[in-house]
Order: C-alpha cells, then structure tokens, then sequence
C-alpha cells in the first residue's frame, strides 16, 4: 500500500515540474525553431537541471 502512495507522490512531482518549468519554455522553443524536435529533447535530458530531475523520478518509479 505504502508503494501506491509513493508513486502517486511522485506523478504529482513530476506533474508539478512538467507545469512550472516546461511547458512554455522559451529554450525549448527556442532549439526547437533553430536545431529541431530531436537536439531540443536531447538538450532537456541532458543538460536541463529540471529535465535531470525529471530523470531522477522517473528512474524512482521504475526502481518500485
């Protein structure tokens, strides 16, 4: 039960990132008009500090 509650905690986390930082991101828009679809996502997975956080919560949810 306890793991159900730790997922939903971590959906809301990742939810609430998602909302305040990425959609709408100038960056993102920005590399997107300029390099494309594929350099703007590989940007956001490696070298955003939110995408970075985004990673760590994903990999919590796959760990469970």
């Amino acid at each position: 039960m306890r793991e159900k509650g730790h997922k939903k905690h971590t959906f809301r986390q990742v939810n609430h990132l998602l909302n305040t930082y990425c959609h709408g991101c100038f960056l993102h828009k920005q590399l997107v008009a300029e390099q494309g679809r594929r350099h703007a996502h590989r940007f956001c997975i490696t070298k955003c500090t939110v995408g970075e956080q985004l990673k760590s919560l994903g990999s919590q949810l796959n760990e469970n």
